[in-house]
């Protein structure tokens, strides 16, 4: 029996599933920064009362996806570019501890699977293959975070994320940017593989403070 979309919210808890579906069309691109995201329309997507959505949009409105505005309704965020680099300046912080942990707990089989993200990269990178690099990147990304196995690290740092995709994705786009932000990753790897976690923290850190710059460079309201 094929078990439909409609089926499986049903059958689970509603709130946590549709923040998900939504959180996924709005890093996918259907639905752009500013843009209003409809309560009643959600609902009759899903065949469902429109309380379940009113909490999965407070939640992504915590995580800093969406924004409520008062008697406007609720919005797809939209960072300005101040807002961006103060994020990053977190986040550099962040990956850096990650960086760091990574190298003193990482396994023989997570080297393998790092260096076979690398290698996955380095062909789209050769073929100027943005769409392709840009999912590896993401998947490698949370593979590191995710393999520090610590949930509360990992946490913060992907809601980090989140609110950066659209901004990395554009200044990812310009110029030699994914060249130079892929040597980056050789640069982490390398640390990583050698368990030496001084070198990890400071290539980690500063993969995301490189990403920083690259957007300044081309955000002309930051100059």
């Amino acid at each position: 029996m094929t078990i439909t979309a409609f089926d499986f919210l049903r059958s689970n808890s509603l709130p946590m599933l549709l923040e998900q579906e939504i959180e996924r069309v709005i890093l996918g691109g259907e639905f752009k920064p500013g843009d209003h995201i409809n309560e009643k329309e959600l609902a009759l997507r899903f065949g469902i009362s429109r309380g379940p959505v009113r909490e999965a949009l407070r939640s992504l409105d915590s995580s800093g996806l969406v924004e409520q505005v008062p008697n406007r309704g609720v919005f797809v965020r939209t960072l300005t570019a101040q807002q961006a680099c103060d994020v990053y300046d977190v986040r550099a912080v962040l990956f850096g501890l990650v960086g760091k942990l990574l190298a003193e707990r990482i396994t023989d089989e997570g080297i393998a699977r790092l260096k076979a993200f690398v290698a996955d990269m380095d062909v789209a990178v050769a073929a100027d293959d943005f769409e392709a690099y840009v999912k590896i990147n993401f998947a490698f990304h949370e593979f590191i975070v995710e393999s520090t196995e610590n949930p509360t690290l990992a946490q913060q740092y992907l809601t980090l994320v989140k609110q950066l995709r659209l901004y990395r994705a554009r200044s990812l786009m310009l110029g030699d940017s994914m060249h130079a932000s892929h040597l980056e990753h050789h640069a982490m790897v390398d640390a990583i593989a050698a368990r030496d976690a001084a070198r990890a923290l400071a290539a980690h850190t500063r993969h995301v403070e490189a990403a920083k710059e690259r957007l300044m460079a081309t955000t002309t309201d930051l100059k």
